[in-house]
């Protein structure tokens, strides 16, 4: 049968410095590929500034794969511009995003393709059931990241979400007419809607390599996601202003009361001290938390482009 004929998969694979790990799951890919007969694969590699042999072993892979594709950035531009990109080279029916390490099982496709085909889903998502192999207090706070943003936006988000999932083209669609420049794909995986069924599995190590996400990384990650989908932070930030008007007003009339009550003098330079420097902590504070939503509408107005492709296979256009 003519492969034009079939449903065509595309794989979005983002890649920084994933030398190791790219043989290795070309590997398990063309394996569970074999195993769906009547279906068609593409692969589009998206190499993020790599600085090992990534972009040589894609060039290599593109040259003898007739499925495989890159684009590689002139600089590292981050995951999301990553994800982006290789969501717009696409021409697949269905859409997988999935990491190069391996952690999302390539095992999985199967059943998540026979959930969107035979179920009439429009995504299938996995989340982590435990976070076995990762540093306790990344776990913690990956967790407590999770139930403050549940709390504070409408858009839901799954504890344990992971961004390999398969979607259809319509989804996919959906998400690239979404033109905004901080991006954070959890979110936008969420907000654009589509029946999603979740799919549970245990953690997998990375099969080479190390990870590229340290504490701080994915603590800035975790703003991004906050200030691209809730306001309520700005509102929390002038409840803190309400409440301190309130209780100086209130220290006011306390201390009028006791000038002419008691005849007492004010005293204690100590606290008077320690609650301008508290009260100066609570300003700089809620003046962060706005300057954090206006950097964001400083840099969506100055419409750079996500990414800028530096080389790519004579198929990625």
């Amino acid at each position: 049968m003519d492969n034009k004929n079939l449903p065509l998969i595309s794989i979005v694979v983002p890649c920084y410095n994933e030398e190791e790990s790219i043989p290795l799951f070309m590997e398990q890919m063309l394996l569970v590929a074999s195993g769906m007969p009547g279906i068609a694969f593409e692969y589009v590699f998206v190499d993020d500034g790599s600085t090992d042999a990534t972009l040589r072993i894609l060039r290599g892979l593109s040259e003898g794969e007739s499925g495989v594709r890159f684009i590689s950035f002139s600089r590292n531009f981050g995951k999301e511009a990553a994800l982006l990109a290789g969501l717009e080279h696409t021409t697949g029916d269905y859409i997988a995003v999935m990491d190069a390490d391996l952690q999302d099982p390539p095992g999985l496709l199967p059943n998540m393709y026979a959930a969107i085909v035979d179920e009439g889903f429009d995504c299938v998502a996995t989340r982590r059931v435990s976070r076995k192999g990762e540093p306790p207090i990344r776990s913690f706070f990956a967790r407590r990241f999770y139930g403050i943003i549940n709390k504070i936006s409408d858009t839901r988000m799954m504890d344990g979400a992971r961004d390999f999932r398969l979607m259809t083209r319509q989804m996919v669609d959906a998400i690239l007419s979404l033109k905004e420049y901080n991006r954070f794909s959890k979110g936008l995986f969420s907000w654009v809607g589509f029946t999603t069924k979740w799919m549970d599995y245990e953690n997998v190590p990375r099969v080479a390599g190390s990870t590229k996400w340290s504490f701080w990384k994915l603590f800035l990650y975790s703003l991004d996601g906050i200030t691209a989908f809730s306001v309520k932070p700005l509102a929390i930030s002038s409840l803190f202003g309400i409440f301190f008007c309130i209780a100086a007003f209130i220290s006011i009339i306390l201390i009028i009361v006791r000038w002419f009550v008691f005849g007492d003098p004010v005293t204690g330079w100590a606290s008077t001290a320690t609650i301008i420097l508290f009260v100066g902590g609570i300003q700089l504070f809620c003046t962060g938390i706005l300057g954090q939503f206006l950097s964001k509408v400083y840099l969506e107005g100055k419409r750079r482009p996500v990414y800028i492709v530096k080389e790519r296979s004579e198929r990625a256009k």
